[in-house]
């Protein structure tokens, strides 16, 4: 059984900063490619950013130099730094990952950036 165990979604001020952290239930470097997808309300779920086993990155163009994705093998933690945020960053984030060519979802954590 694969779980996702995402936290640190909150209220930022726009330019504010967040990290947001994945905690998987088994060794994420098993998984081909682990990453971030959000859905705003009323909007399709898209892609943040995804890493590979072999660490290379990939970033959505509307979070490009503003957001950091990484991962901690030793403590089976995938994490999402994000700052300067915007209101449109505003959405439920949720980490995912491929292994053996199936999809495994986290339970999401709400961003919201507002003044």
């Amino acid at each position: 059984q694969v779980q996702f165990v995402e936290s640190g979604g909150g209220l930022v001020q726009p330019g504010g900063s967040l990290r947001l952290s994945c905690a998987a239930s088994r060794s994420i470097s098993s998984f081909s490619s682990i990453g971030w997808y959000r859905q705003a309300p009323g909007k399709q779920r898209e892609l943040v950013a995804t890493i590979t086993s072999g660490g290379s990155t990939n970033y959505a163009d509307s979070v490009k130099g503003r957001f950091t994705i990484a991962r901690d093998n030793a403590k089976n933690t995938m994490y999402l730094q994000m700052v300067s945020l915007k209101p449109e960053d505003t959405a439920v984030y949720y980490c995912r990952g491929v292994l053996q060519l199936r999809l495994y979802w986290g339970q999401g954590t709400q961003v919201t950036v507002s003044s």
